[in-house]
């Protein structure tokens, strides 16, 4: 008499395919060893299978607590053992990551960010100097490489002279003929050398 194949369609779902039905049937078993000292043993055994399956995953952080996660999860959260670490909780399966406290405001330009903006509201402070003329240059220029990277045509330093009035609410203006910014071909040059360093590599 020939015995019936059994369909995995057929069979209970599994909860982590990617350690196969051998594994989950492993799980399904030692949850239901009565000892709890052997469960913990199997558990353990069960679980330098899991990472032999995935040796390459081996220098990840906490890999050894994935696996211990993953366990309790194939088991339905039922694996009653002295787990070595926390472990995944079935509330925590379907609980929504904290709002990352994003920045509020508009950004006025966003090819130049945030960022650029915060360190002209904190150029404006600066005394009246020399230290102050060159972090301004500074800007100026990084607002022009920023541009280029949006835009990758020749930007003309009015432009950016202008935008960086804006920005500064009148308060820091520069003129064309005193502050002469790195050449647009020099900028894009620079950018393509560094590209096609990074693609040899």
């Amino acid at each position: 008499m020939t015995s019936r194949l059994k369909y995995n369609t057929k069979l209970k779902r599994l909860a982590l395919p990617e350690y196969g039905r051998n594994i989950q049937n492993m799980v399904d078993y030692c949850v239901s060893i009565p000892d709890r000292e052997d469960r913990t043993r199997c558990a353990n055994t069960i679980i330098n299978i899991m990472g032999n399956l995935f040796p390459h995953l081996r220098d990840v952080n906490d890999f050894k607590h994935i696996l211990w996660d993953h366990l309790a999860i194939m088991s339905d959260f039922a694996l009653d053992i002295d787990y070595p670490y926390e472990v995944l909780k079935r509330e925590d399966m379907y609980s929504r990551p904290d709002k990352l406290p994003y920045t509020q405001g508009r950004i006025t330009y966003k090819h130049y960010g945030k960022n650029l903006e915060s360190m002209i509201q904190q150029a404006m402070a600066y005394t009246e100097g020399e230290q102050k003329e060159y972090l301004i240059d500074l800007l100026a220029n990084h607002m022009k490489k920023s541009f280029l990277t949006w835009n990758k045509e020749v930007v003309d330093d009015r432009k950016i002279f202008d935008d960086l009035n804006q920005l500064s609410r009148g308060q820091i203006v520069l003129d064309e003929e005193e502050h002469k910014l790195t050449e647009s071909k020099d900028i894009l040059s620079k950018k393509n050398k560094n590209l096609a360093r990074r693609q040899n590599k």
